[in-house]
């Protein structure tokens, strides 16, 4: 029997791919892909847009397009799954979607960009205005092998284990607390910066949420950075309960938000994975979870959030472990002992 894509779940924009903007409470198959299931190698999305890639190399997109963060040269939405023909001659490897815009890494370690850029989170400062048709990175000039997207603010590793981040986390927020001045909280940059704290390892996967980032090395540690209010760094200091991060001491905010921080008991890890608040990795054959809780996306029977990373006891060791997250919740697939 041939693979089946499924999906489900809000439709607004016809990001689902089925042709219509009716939320699906069950998962349902698409019918009339343009692309053979069987050929598909990773599905991914955005904000309001979904992407899938193929053996090929192929990228296809459907969803919201208001700034042109499928790449079609044009702002209208696309309710079926569509080649991004302005890709033709590119073999996409892998596609990361933040809110409005996407990321595309191809096969020659280049790295391409559209959709909205109020933030600098295309990387190309030239362009003020969203851009319709993917444009290369060009101050990237080293091999990228992993891309990833938040919000409003994305990253890549590079071959010799860099990571360069571009685009706004919370400085907007900060502003508005601080009378005006924009904090150095995260980052806000419109091209592409080395992320300082992580000279000393080397960098193979990155991930991002909403406002913050983490990497994983070569030798299986994670480093955090970024927002801290939910725990999503897994660091013990956090800011005190009832407190937005804006508002608290710029020293501390500098301390939580700037510096990416190794978090011990997640050395030997081999995935890692960012919801928009959340985050899940793989160390051993387990699966820990710490952040944003609200939903039960730590997957730890209660609702409380998870401000260091523990194992989750509901799923027990096993011997394989794909995960993902998206805004609000989790997925593992797990191969149990026999």
């Amino acid at each position: 029997m041939e693979p089946r894509l499924f999906t489900w779940g809000a439709n607004s924009y016809g990001q689902l791919g089925l042709g219509h903007k009716e939320d699906v409470l069950v998962p349902q198959a698409l019918r009339d892909v343009s692309c053979k299931c069987q050929d598909i190698k990773s599905v991914t999305g955005g904000g309001g847009h979904s992407a899938v890639i193929t053996g090929a190399g192929e990228l296809f997109v459907c969803g919201h397009n208001k700034d042109g963060q499928l790449g079609l040269n044009h702002k209208e939405n696309v309710l079926r799954f569509t080649l991004c023909t302005a890709l033709t001659g590119f073999c996409v490897k892998q596609v990361a979607c933040g809110w409005d815009f996407t990321i595309m890494l191809v096969g020659s370690g280049l790295v391409l960009s559209c959709g909205s850029n109020s933030f600098g989170q295309l990387g190309v400062p030239q362009i003020s205005g969203p851009c319709l048709i993917p444009q290369k990175i060009e101050s990237l000039k080293e091999k990228v092998v992993d891309v990833a997207a938040g919000l409003r603010h994305a990253l890549v590793a590079t071959e010799s284990g860099l990571v360069l981040q571009w685009g706004t986390g919370m400085a907007s927020r900060a502003k508005r607390a601080h009378q005006g001045k924009i904090l150095p909280l995260f980052l806000t940059a419109k091209e592409p910066c080395e992320v300082t704290g992580l000279e000393d390892v080397k960098v193979k996967a990155v991930a991002a949420g909403s406002y913050d980032s983490v990497s994983l090395t070569e030798t299986g540690k994670v480093f955090t950075w970024g927002r801290a209010d939910y725990g999503q760094l897994g660091r013990h200091a956090v800011v005190p309960s009832g407190q937005e991060a804006c508002t608290a001491s710029e020293q501390q905010l500098e301390w939580l938000c700037n510096i990416p921080v190794s978090v011990p008991c997640l050395n030997g890890a081999s995935q890692i994975a960012c919801g928009s608040e959340h985050n899940l990795a793989v160390v051993g054959g387990q699966c820990f979870s710490w952040g944003w809780n609200e939903h039960g996306m730590c997957g730890d029977d209660t609702e409380a959030n998870v401000h260091v990373p523990k194992p989750i006891k509901a799923l027990g060791y096993a011997e394989q472990i794909l995960i993902g997250c998206g805004a609000g919740h989790s997925m593992a697939l797990c191969q149990t002992p026999h």
